[in-house]
């Protein structure tokens, strides 16, 4: 299983329901998601701030990035298979996983398919994964290209993270 993969694309959604808008980089902030989308701004610290998609979910249902409404999508394949509570580094973000994305037919009608409920069996176990941002370094930048890893096991450092307590984070 490959511990590491990259970012593709990065789309954030200014409101609920509008097409999500591709750009090439994006801040994330501790507890809130990514900076200008609005996914995890409604109520802090929720488990869905960032969702993560895989890119061959997308190539699998022959939709463009961005299409299930994902912030993130990568080249990582090992994506689906993680355990909540893994920690994921995003360029200067730490990311923890909140488990699997469940599809909902709503999906389907926003990209104008045919039949939602088939679209939502297809996604199953595939959807992508929640995320939370509880750490970042520098800003906090995200870019396109950038690399997704999975935390190492390390020594630990204490690293000061923007409006909250110190983040323990790999030396």
């Amino acid at each position: 299983m490959s511990e590491s993969g990259v970012v593709l694309s990065i789309h954030l959604s200014k409101a609920h329901g509008q097409p999500p808008t591709p750009v090439e980089e994006t801040q994330a902030l501790v507890g809130r998601g990514l900076e200008g989308d609005s996914h995890g701004k409604r109520r802090p610290n929720t488990a869905r701030q960032v969702l993560l998609v895989d890119r061959r979910t997308l190539d699998a249902v022959g939709f463009a990035h961005g299409a299930l409404r994902e912030q993130l999508t990568v080249d990582f394949p090992a994506l689906d298979t993680l355990p909540a509570g893994t920690r994921l580094w995003v360029g200067e973000a730490l990311l923890e996983v909140s488990g699997p994305c469940d599809p909902c037919v709503g999906i389907g009608a926003l990209n104008g398919v045919a039949d939602p409920h088939a679209l939502r069996d297809a996604l199953a176990g595939r959807r992508g994964m929640s995320a939370r941002v509880i750490g970042v370094t520098r800003a906090g930048a995200i870019r396109r290209g950038d690399t997704v890893a999975v935390e190492a096991a390390a020594p630990m450092a204490e690293i000061a993270v923007p409006g909250t307590a110190a983040e323990r984070v790999p030396e």
